[in-house]
Order: structure tokens, then C-alpha cells, then sequence
């Protein structure tokens, strides 16, 4: 036997062996594999639930909105708010169950759970209500609507803004062209479409 030979049985019993030993070595990693598996579902299904919750809040902060603009009959928002606010805790307890709090912050009874999402409910959209109201621009006047209710700042600076434009936009409309129909300006002489003269 040559060193050739020698060399190439050698290298083919490693390679043997390495074949043997992979599902001993791969089966090591395995739990970690599985494990980063099932924190990356966990990692989903937060985030999910997260957007959810932010839904959740969005809606509850669009129904109060539109019952004070009176969108809403009165009949219809406790319901509505009811459901809404049952969907929020759901979600929360879920979060919940995927965040456990600790044992000394955690109360006992499925009723006192329900008031304690409520609550966690309601704090988020005053949270939510206040950092708008907080970062809108202050506007000069504070217009109501029909209901008596009185908008919120951020709506009553664009309605200010809206019902000047249209105010000045009709002061300058003079009327319509004789020849083509297009509409023209107070200070225009000729028609801006066809130059016919006013």
C-alpha cells in the first residue's frame, strides 16, 4: 500500500464519521433553533396584538369624537362604546397573558380584570386625547356646531382658515363669462380663458 491510498482511506473514514455525527450535533442546536421558533411566533403575535390595541383605542377615540359632534344618536353610542371597550380589554388580557405581570400586581377575579382593562382603557385615550390637544395649534375662536358642543382646537383652527377662504374666494367672483361660461374675477378685464372682453 502507497501513502496515496493511505491518505484517501483515511480522509473517506472521516468523512463517514462526520456523516454519522451530524444528526448528534444538529440535535443540540435543535432547542435553540426551536426555541428562537417560538419566541419569533410570540414576538408576532404581540406585535399583532399591539396593533390591534391601537385600533381598538382609535375607534373608542372616533366614537367619542363623532357623539360630541352628534354623528351618533345617543340611543346607539353606550352600546356601541360597550362593544368597543369589551374588544380593548379582550386585547389587553391577551397582552396580558403574553406579558404575565408580577404576582404581587396581579388581582384575583375575571370582574375585577374586566374593570381593571376598562380603566387601562380609558387612561390610554385620555393619554392620547391629551398629547393632540397638546401638540394642535391654539386657535382664535372656538366655533360649535349644531349640537352646542364645541369642537376641538386642532378642527376649529382648519374651519377658521376654510370659512375665510371661501369668504374671500366669493368677494372676488364677479360673475361668468358671456362668451365661454367661465367664471371670472371682480379685477379681471378679459376673459382668462378665451380673452374676451368684460
Amino acid at each position: 500500500m502507497d501513502l496515496g491510498s493511505i491518505f484517501l482511506i483515511i480522509s473517506l473514514f472521516l468523512l463517514v464519521a462526520l456523516y454519522i455525527a451530524r444528526p448528534f450535533l444538529e440535535r443540540s442546536k435543535a432547542p435553540q433553533f426551536a426555541l428562537s421558533a417560538l419566541e419569533r411566533s410570540r414576538d408576532q403575535a404581540l406585535s399583532s396584538l399591539l396593533a390591534e390595541r391601537d385600533r381598538a383605542l382609535s375607534a373608542l377615540q372616533e366614537l367619542d369624537f363623532d357623539f360630541a359632534l352628534g354623528k351618533v344618536p345617543e340611543e346607539d353610542y353606550p352600546v356601541q362604546r360597550t362593544v368597543l371597550l369589551q374588544r380593548g380589554a379582550d386585547i389587553l388580557r391577551q397582552l396580558d397573558a403574553l406579558n404575565p405581570i408580577p404576582p404581587a400586581a396581579a388581582t384575583s377575579g375575571a370582574a375585577a380584570d374586566a374593570v381593571l382593562a376598562e380603566d387601562r382603557i380609558e387612561a390610554a385615550i385620555a393619554a392620547r386625547s391629551a398629547a393632540r390637544q397638546s401638540s394642535a395649534p391654539a386657535s382664535a375662536a372656538s366655533p360649535a356646531d349644531n349640537a352646542g358642543t364645541a369642537m376641538p382646537d386642532s378642527d376649529d383652527s382648519i374651519e377658521v382658515m376654510i370659512a375665510s377662504r371661501r369668504r374671500s374666494r366669493r368677494e372676488k367672483s364677479a360673475g361668468f363669462c358671456p362668451k365661454c361660461g367661465k367664471p371670472v374675477q371682480q379685477s379681471d378685464r378679459f376673459c382668462p380663458k378665451c380673452g374676451a372682453a368684460l
